[in-house]
């Protein structure tokens, strides 16, 4: 607690421009003493500290910062009784089903903070894959059918999209590479913007050692050929939604096959379960997300020495 005395020494601003910030513009609240003395805790020393900054550095008014700095702590106020709500444990789908709404409104009110905030307590709270899993990847699926009907502006659906897959790459990038592995390249083809599934895949190999080259969504076929000589890419990995760009896709893979014959694939998406006679059956991802592993032990790591076909450029 300071008295207004040393108030005025600490921050160099005079008791009588402090009184009228005060009562002119409430910039602060200070407690009274019973003889009617101000008293200012640290964080009114803090506040003030702020709005001399505005005032002196940035030019602002007083009443300018003083809005700004009351936006500011009501915006706080409500993202901390967001994180200070009781949730239950992680294997309640309550509790998930309850975080991803208050992202998922969080975001589409372009609440960029807000919804980090959360993020960041879901992981402490949950743990990377459930947090992940459970809620971002839902949040991700919630607003690509939100945009497809109309619920959600393009603006919307980017803004979500993009501070989600930011923090995606931020856990891309923790875990080790194995040298030893076959390099992988994941891709959309061109005209294919939803990346959900990719995302999903190519985490997976990441958090298994596999060096992954991720270029996601709508890529053109041209630019990829001379990545897959120059980085040495072994296994392609492409996902799609529809018909159409399953369609699309393996006229990649036959591109691709053309300029490096020896390439592997792993094909996946809602797109490659509606075809009835894929054109590549042998690379298509079949069963679910728990059977990746099986793949990646049996498949994958069994392709990982020297001579063989992942490795045979």
């Amino acid at each position: 607690m300071y008295s207004i005395k040393q108030v005025t020494e600490m921050l160099g601003i005079p008791a009588v421009t402090l009184r009228a910030w005060e009562n002119r513009y409430h910039a602060v609240e200070p407690l009274r003493t019973d003889s009617g003395y101000r008293i200012y805790t640290e964080e009114n020393v803090e506040d003030l500290r702020w709005l001399k900054e505005q005032v002196n550095s940035n030019h602002m008014s007083i009443s300018h910062a003083v809005r700004l700095l009351k936006a500011h702590k009501e915006e706080q106020s409500k993202s901390d009784a967001i994180l200070a709500e009781p949730m239950p444990q992680s294997g309640n789908v309550d509790a998930f089903r309850k975080m991803e709404d208050q992202i998922y409104q969080s975001l589409f009110q372009f609440q960029g903070e807000r919804a980090n905030a959360l993020i960041d307590f879901g992981f402490t709270m949950y743990g990377y894959d459930a947090m992940f899993y459970q809620v971002l990847v839902p949040i991700l699926i919630r607003v690509g059918d939100a945009w497809e009907n109309g619920r959600a502006s393009v603006a919307q659906e980017h803004y979500m999209t993009q501070l989600i897959s930011q923090r995606f790459y931020q856990f891309f990038h923790l875990f080790p590479i194995y040298p030893h592995l076959p390099k992988v390249l994941a891709m959309c083809p061109e005209g294919e913007h939803h990346q959900v599934g990719l995302m999903l895949f190519s985490l997976f190999l990441r958090k298994n050692g596999a060096e992954v080259l991720y270029l996601g969504a709508n890529t053109p076929t041209e630019g990829v050929l001379p990545i897959l000589k120059d980085q040495k890419i072994d296994l392609v990995c492409i996902s799609v939604t529809n018909e159409v760009m399953a369609k699309a896709a393996d006229d990649v893979i036959t591109t691709i096959l053309k300029h490096a014959p020896g390439m592997q694939f792993a094909l996946g998406g809602q797109g490659y379960n509606k075809i009835k006679k894929p054109k590549y059956p042998q690379w298509i991802m079949t069963g679910s997300a728990h059977d990746w592993q099986d793949w990646f032990t049996e498949t994958y790591m069994a392709k990982s020495h020297p001579g063989d076909l992942f490795l045979k450029r």
